[in-house]
């Protein structure tokens, strides 16, 4: 493997070099050569336990793909409504969008060579590793070996899917990762885990209109507000998902069975692999159970554990496996730091991740002293009913200002104080008026400041993206009220907000509502 060329800088042979080609390395290090600094990035990802090659397009993308192929499904059931009609009957075809997503991740991986290139930026496919509190051992693909040295060095590694640990999961379950490299529909689908990843894929899933079971190990959307998470969850169980409650996966193991095909009005019956579940339930009986696929969804572990950060004495928790920094973004080691999912006790999103490593770069070579505010973070759930939130949830809310100081404002009185609309574009095919909500949460004495916001409905992400900066400003609930609301829209919904849930809750005692 021969090192990049260039010009060495002082005793070092690069100002800067990132291990990891996670969304916060890839800006630090842009950033950082565009202020004239000479920069390395190492990133050799390894296939995942069922050897699927993880791709420059990060899954965020393909997250996008897969919800915008359910709901294109649903538009083609409400088209009839606007007078479209179609000439046969609508049907999916899995191996094109497989297809067409492995083909995004070949160009978008060629895109962030050439980008990196063009910003100046030094490139290896090797493996890195801290042999020193300046040297990075790398190791190409082939296995060979060379050392180099920076000034700086950053650790933007990223993290991977969580396997249970139990016997069969690495050989025969699937992570996100593996969903698209399958030849053919996954069929009866088994998703273990609750978390926003593994609720995505289910609803995926289902769009296509094909069987799925949730089992929630161990509580759905960890993190999220509990009465949104319910909202979801009621959504999905009205389109057809099934959960699974108070149940833990034990074994998983490839089994046989008989499936009858039908081709050209001729029927077959042929042998085909299925997978058998084994569960057990909190008082201790187990049941089994047949899928076709099971998907691990159980949340994901940082990618920390051969790249010598003990050697260097970075200091990781002890609980997550993830790195402490302070708030610049700097580990234990003065001159080593980190961003994106690996840091401990933060916030993790793609957009974060990039926010950060770029301020990072201007800290470290631009002069600059402004550091990355992870509070107030928006982040979003693309289940076919989209849930975007920003701030804080009603329970940490609580838990940070005590009840008395919240308030939570909706719309209309309803027995789960939310606000519930019905936008304008489900009026025709008729869709569940019972399905999107808004809520904000104020904090009363600081002049009813906006603390958080949850929305939940079509294109959520993009409605809640608009109020992150008014909150980030000190948005008050005075200020939302005086704002003009754009009609007919989704959006308005959170500047006419007029009931709050202690009037409601008040109402619901008197038997007003």
């Amino acid at each position: 493997m021969d090192p990049p060329t260039g010009p060495s800088l002082g005793p070092y042979d690069y100002d800067l070099l990132v291990i990891g080609g996670g969304s916060g390395g890839l800006a630090v290090a842009k950033e950082a050569a565009g202020l004239r600094r000479k920069v390395l990035i190492l990133d050799l990802v390894a296939p995942s336990p069922r050897g699927t090659e993880r791709g420059d397009l990060n899954m965020d993308s393909i997250r996008k793909f897969l919800q915008q192929a359910s709901l294109l499904g649903k538009a083609i059931q409400d088209s009839q409504k606007y007078g479209w009609r179609l000439k046969e009957e609508a049907s999916h075809g899995w191996s094109e969008l497989v297809e067409a997503v492995q083909e995004q991740v070949k160009t978008r991986s060629v895109e962030v060579k050439r980008e990196l290139k063009s910003c100046g930026v030094f490139y290896l496919g090797a493996h890195g590793e801290l042999v020193g509190l300046h040297t990075v051992e790398a190791t190409d693909v082939n296995g060979k070996k060379r050392r180099l040295t920076a000034e700086t060095v950053v650790i933007a590694t990223g993290d991977r899917p969580q396997y249970l640990g139990v016997p069969g999961d690495r050989e025969h379950c699937l992570t996100s990762e593996d969903l698209l490299s399958l030849l053919h529909p996954p069929g009866r689908t088994l998703v273990v885990g609750g978390s926003a990843e593994g609720l995505e894929c289910a609803g995926f899933l289902c769009g296509l209109g094909l069987p799925v079971v949730v089992m929630l190990q161990p509580d759905l959307l960890p993190g999220f507000d509990r009465k949104t998470a319910q909202k979801i969850e009621n959504h999905m169980i009205v389109n057809g998902v099934d959960f699974l409650y108070h149940c833990s996966l034990t074994k998983v193991e490839q089994t046989e069975a008989c499936r009858e095909d039908v081709v050209s009005g001729e029927s077959a019956t042929h042998e085909v692999s299925r997978l058998r579940v084994t569960t057990i339930s909190q008082e201790g009986q187990t049941k089994q159970e047949d899928f076709d696929t099971v998907l691990l969804a159980i949340g994901r572990k940082a990618f920390t554990s051969d790249i010598g950060l003990e050697r260097v004495g970075v200091q990781c928790s002890q609980s997550t496996g993830r790195i402490l920094v302070n708030e610049s973004d700097q580990t234990s080691v003065d001159h080593i730091y980190a961003v994106g999912s690996v840091q401990h006790g933060r916030p993790s999103t793609t957009g974060l991740s990039v926010h950060a490593g770029t301020l990072l770069a201007r800290r470290l070579y631009g002069g600059d002293g402004i550091l990355c505010d992870y509070t107030n973070v928006p982040t979003v759930v693309l289940t076919p009913l989209e849930y975007a939130a920003c701030g804080l949830s009603e329970e940490k809310a609580n838990l940070t200002f005590g009840e008395d100081s919240v308030e939570v404002i909706t719309h209309t009185p309803t027995h789960t104080h939310t606000c519930i609309y019905w936008p304008l574009e489900w009026a025709l095919p008729a869709r569940n008026k019972n399905s999107c909500y808004v809520k904000v949460i104020c904090h009363i004495p600081d002049h009813d400041r906006v603390v958080g916001v949850h929305v939940m409905g079509p294109n959520a992400g993009d409605i809640l993206q608009g109020f992150v900066a008014p909150m980030k400003c000190g948005l008050t609930k005075q200020q939302l009220d005086t704002t003009v609301g754009i009609h007919p829209g989704s959006a308005q919904l959170l500047i006419s907000l007029t009931q709050t849930q202690r009037i409601s809750e008040a109402l619901l005692m008197r038997g007003n509502c």
